[in-house]
Order: structure tokens, then C-alpha cells, then sequence
């Protein structure tokens, strides 16, 4: 049976990574501000498990993002299909990644896609054109971390 997954990043701030790879992927960042508020009024999260984050509570720490097209639970809005966690650590991104994310724009598109990035936060680092292999932008995101758009 195949099983489920979901794409873990490291990152400083996952509120807003949370956004720049929803706005990057054109996906949900998802909203448990309910279930954040249904557990601490039950007294089951304290308050300083807990932010707010543009008017919606959220946990501490933790934000994630699905494809608006899958499957999600209703009363968490957790995606149980394509999803990627963003969790915060205390240390920095130091070294290369050893897993990147490809973002394929459409035909003719690829220039408009990198360009609406940057203007999100991301930085170009150089241009591949590896002739009927592929051409792609090598980019990082708001916090470093790699990404291809090709």
C-alpha cells in the first residue's frame, strides 16, 4: 500500500515561509486557527504554544501549506495529501541542500514565474539551460534554501 507524506523544512520563520512557498506553489497555507482555539479554550494548548499570524492563531513554530485539490480534514484543515511543514529551529541554514523542490511554470512562462519570486523574496543564483535535458533558474527562497524553476 502506498503510504502518505509530507516535505519537512527547517526554517526561522514558518509563518512566512508558509506563505512564500503557498504563494510559490500556489497552494493553501493551511488555517487551524479553529482547532488552535478549540484546543485552548479545552485548555489542552497553552498560550505560549500559540501565535497570531495576520488575525489567525496558529501553533508556535508550525505552519504548512497543501494543494488546494486534495483531500483535507474539515475541523483542522490539515492537507492529507501534497503538504509541506515548515517547523522552526534555533540554528541556521549553514551548507547546500541535499533535497530541493523543481517548480515547472508553464510553457513560456518560466521567466514570468521567476520574476513574481523575486518579487515574493527570492534571489536568482544562476541560469542552467542544459539544451533538450532542461532549462531551469537555480533560486533560494526568503531563507536560503534552494529551489529550481524551470
Amino acid at each position: 500500500m502506498a503510504r502518505g507524506w509530507k516535505v519537512v523544512i527547517d526554517s526561522e520563520n514558518a509563518q512566512e515561509q508558509a506563505e512564500f512557498w503557498a504563494a510559490a506553489l500556489e497552494y493553501r497555507v493551511e488555517d487551524q486557527s479553529p482547532l488552535v482555539a478549540r484546543l485552548r479554550a479545552a485548555g489542552q494548548l497553552p498560550d505560549e504554544a500559540i501565535v497570531e499570524h495576520r488575525g489567525r492563531l496558529a501553533f508556535r513554530g508550525f505552519a504548512a501549506v497543501r494543494h488546494p485539490d486534495d483531500p483535507f480534514d474539515e475541523e483542522s484543515d490539515v492537507g492529507l495529501g501534497r503538504r509541506l511543514l515548515f517547523q522552526e529551529v534555533p540554528e541556521r541554514k549553514t551548507v547546500k541542500n541535499r533535497l530541493h523542490l523543481d517548480i515547472h511554470s508553464g510553457p513560456g512562462e518560466r521567466e514570468r514565474t521567476v520574476e513574481r519570486l523575486e518579487a515574493r523574496g527570492a534571489r536568482r543564483v544562476r541560469e542552467e539551460d542544459q539544451g533538450p535535458a532542461g532549462h531551469w533558474w537555480v533560486m533560494l527562497d526568503p531563507e536560503g534554501n534552494e529551489f529550481c524553476v524551470s
